[in-house]
Parts: C-alpha cells; structure tokens; sequence
C-alpha cells in the first residue's frame, strides 16, 4: 500500500511537470528520492538483509537432504578365489559301523555314496589303521567357486538424511542476532541517504532561486545602466556632461552584460543540476515555484545545538551502534567453531544390489538415527587467537562510534552558530538595503535636477546592486543553514 501510495504521488508530480513545468520544494524532493540510484540501491540492500535474516532462522530447523549415485563396475565380487570342498556330513567309527570295539580291526564297510575321507574327530586326515577308536569318515562335496560371486557390476544407492541441530556452540543465535542487526543496519544507511539526497536536493533549489533572483537583478541593472546611459549621452549632446562621463557609463554597460552573461549561464547549469537530482531530462524546460516571489519570506531564527537530540536521531551512530552489535556477536560466532556442537542425525540407505538379505539385485534399505557429537581438542590456541581477533575488530567500532559523536557534537555547534551568523547577517543586509535604496533615490533626484555628476550614480547603483546581491544571499543562506542544522541533529526528513 504505502508502495502503490509513493507511485501514485510520483505519477501526480510527474503530471503537473508535464503540463505546468512548475516545481515546488517538496516536489523535488519527492522526485529525488523515487529517482535515486543510490536509494534504489539502499532498497535492495534491505530487501536482501530481510532475507538473509529469514534464512538465518531456518538454521534452527531440521535440514532434510537426498542423495543418490549409480556405479559401473568392471569385474563382479567373488567371495571364492577357486573350486572349494565343503562337508556336508560324517560317520564315526563304532559298533558295527567300521570298527569292533576291543579287537583293534576295522571291518570292511561300505559307505554311502559320495565323496568321504578319514578324519580324526577335529577334521584332521587319519590313517583309520592308526587307533581306529578315533576315525570319523567325513564326506565332502565340490563347490564351484562360481557359485560364491555376486552381480554388482551395476551398483545404484541413495539415502535421505535428516539433520537437525541441537547444540552448536552458540553459532545460530549469534548469527541470527547478526542478520537481525544487518537488516537494522541497512534501513538506518537508507535513511541517512535519504537525508543526504534531501539537502543536496534543498541545496540545488535554493541555488537556483538565487541565481534567478540574481538575474532579475542584473536585468533590472541592466535596464537602469542603459536609461543613464541614454540620458548621458543627451547631456553630451548638450555640453552638460563628458564624453569622459559616457565612457564611464558605456563600460558599466558592458560589465552588467557580461555579469547577466554569467548569471544566465550559472542558472542553466544549476537548472540541470537540480533535473538530474530529480531525475528529470536535463533538457526539461522547468520552473521553481519559489522562483516567482519577488521578496522571499525569510524569518531569522535561532539555532539551538541540541546534542542529545543529534545523539539518538543521527542514522550515523544509530549505524555505528548497529556495526558494534554486529562484531559483538562475531565474537560468539568465531568462539562457537572451538566449542562442542552436538547434532541428532537420521538416515534412510537404499542400495541395489541389496546387501540385507544376500546380494540380491532389487533395491532394499533400513533406516538408522544416531547422535553426532564433536568436541574439539586441541587447536595450538587457534581459537583464542581468533577470539582477541574478532575482539579488536569489536573495539575498533566502538573508538569509531566515540569520535563519531565527538564529530557530531562539533557540527552540531558549528551549525547552530552558522543559523545564527546567518540570521544577523539577514539582518544586516536588509538594513544595508534601506541604506543603499535611500542613497541611490537621493543620487538619482540630484542627477536629474542637474546637481550630481554621473560617477555619483553610477556608484550608488553599484553599491545598491552590492546590497540587493547580498540580501538574497543572506535570504538563502538562512534558509540553507536552517537545512544543515536539521541535517545535523538528524532530523530532516521529507
């Protein structure tokens, strides 16, 4: 809404440029900060701090991750190197089954069919007419090794890991801490921008209105110059005045051209000034609103160095504050790497060839969960070095953030005082005005009655011209000085 409202008024704006060509103050303020590059910036830069803040959080969060691979092998696996014999059976000798007990003979026996041969009771070949009480006849059976290899010359497995942090040192509250200081850190920049583009803007508007109210003079001096340069040449003519005197005339004449030259120039460049402050074409023919006002309305005022207002409103120290929040917490963060971190982790494995039930070639898997705890040992103090590391980058924020409110309060008293220079210089000026306006009115009757000689108007035009120059001066400078105080204490604002 407030984005929709912003548009709306620089459409509006916009539109009364394009059909009046008139701009108030505000206007251009308003322009200037839609239009702004730098500001345009300072919004992304806070867009982008929003959401390393919410990405921050997700840290807190389960992460579920999956993973999943195919391997070609070349041979297969081959539990047997060769053909085995493996028993499948055996027969003791007693009784009446290959031996008589208490004779020491072994009878003739025929035994089942198969492959069978005389051990001794641990597997152990035995001749059976060697102590024939101990003969087991064991029978074997031929293994082809082929039979103990398994496909695997396409292996397939995944797994989907389940993580979830429960301890790490600390590290997710301090970096969520930090992302929450950055996202404050860029609004706080913004707005300083914001305030720098309004006195740059105020700065080229007032510039302009003095250069018009300049040129108005000069073209008004101008005029004048020329009328006594008409009469002086009929008091030529008729032998009243010198040519010496009209010379004189003639080059006041050719300096208040060049002068107009220069103030006409000046005004072009400081109309283009304020366009691309603005954001309009620079070639845009446009009008100030304060430009049409004969006599600007400047009321002396008082400045007031209110540090403790310029200590809680400066985005400049908000900004500093914010920057030593920021390398507070980076210490949590570098002590957090030399500190136990602990993690609940579960996992589901899929393979094929499945190896749970033999090596069969269809997919099977399970699922498992543990605990992940890793505790650092020994680092050769790495991490206390680090430590003081990121405790000195703190501390140098802080020495920052004090001269910075040293700087401040310094401007703050600088600008109080220029308002109030500026004010009894208004004051001054109007009052050299008077003079210069009853002087000029005497010297131009006395011309005209015949009893002042030119070189006496002539200087007292300059000297009004001098005095008018400096009363608008002293109007801007007021008006200007009263921006760099607001500026200073951190309140102007659009």
């Amino acid at each position: 809404m407030k984005k929709l409202l912003s548009l709306v008024i620089l459409l509006s704006i916009t539109c009364s440029l394009s059909s009046q060509g008139v701009l108030s103050l505000d206007s251009c303020r308003a322009l200037a900060l839609a239009n702004n590059k730098d500001l345009q910036i300072g919004n992304e830069k806070i867009k982008a701090a929003y959401y390393e803040k919410k990405a921050a959080f997700t840290n807190y969060l389960p992460n579920i991750s999956a993973m999943g691979s195919y391997m070609r092998n070349e041979k297969n696996i081959a539990l047997l190197g060769e053909d085995k014999f493996l028993p499948i059976g055996s027969l003791t000798a007693n009784g009446t089954f290959g031996y008589t007990p208490g004779t020491g003979q072994v009878k003739e026996i025929q035994l089942p069919t198969g492959q069978w041969v005389p051990t001794d009771a641990s597997g152990t070949p035995f001749d059976p007419t060697k102590n024939p009480e101990k003969l087991v006849w064991k029978q074997y059976t031929t293994i082809p090794k082929e039979q103990f290899e398994f496909d695997t010359k396409n292996v397939y497995a995944g797994a989907i890991t389940l993580t979830q942090p429960i301890y790490m040192g600390g590290k997710i509250r301090a970096y969520n801490k930090i992302t929450k200081y950055a996202e404050e850190l860029a609004k706080t920049q913004h707005k300083s921008g914001m305030q720098e583009v309004i006195l740059n803007t105020d700065q080229a508007y007032w510039q302009v209105v003095s250069l018009v109210n300049k040129k108005k003079l000069a073209e008004g001096y101008l005029e004048l110059l020329k009328k006594l340069e008409g009469d002086v040449d009929k008091m030529i003519a008729e032998g009243v005045a010198t040519k010496a005197d009209g010379l004189s005339i003639k080059v006041k004449v050719n300096e208040a051209e060049m002068t107009l030259t220069k103030v006409e120039d000046g005004l072009s460049l400081s109309r283009m000034l304020l366009c691309q402050i603005c954001g309009i074409d620079l070639t845009t023919p446009i009008k100030l609103a304060d430009e049409t006002i004969n006599n600007l309305t400047v009321n002396p005022s008082v400045g007031v160095a209110d540090i403790d207002m310029a200590y809680k409103n400066r985005p400049e120290l908000k900004s500093l504050e914010l920057a030593t929040d920021i390398y507070n917490q980076k210490i949590n963060v570098t002590r957090s790497e030399f500190l136990p971190s602990v993690a609940l982790i579960g996992n589901y494995i899929v393979s094929n060839p499945s190896i749970y039930n033999g090596f069969e070639n269809k997919f099977g898997g399970q699922w498992n969960v543990g605990v992940m705890v890793k505790i650092p040992i020994w680092h050769w103090k790495e991490g206390s070095y680090k430590v003081n590391a990121a405790k000195a980058e703190a501390r140098i924020t802080q020495f920052q953030l004090a001269d910075a409110k040293e700087k401040i309060q310094l401007q703050v008293n600088q600008s109080a005082y220029k308002v109030n220079e500026a004010s009894k210089k208004l004051i001054m000026a109007e009052k050299n005005m008077e003079k210069a306006e009853e002087n000029l009115r005497y010297a131009t009757l006395g011309f005209e009655e015949g009893v002042i000689p030119p070189s006496n108007v002539l200087e007292a035009h300059t000297a009004w011209l001098s005095a008018q120059s400096e009363k608008i001066d002293a109007q801007i400078d007021v008006k200007l000085t009263e921006i760099y105080l607001q500026k200073s204490l951190g309140t102007l604002a659009k």
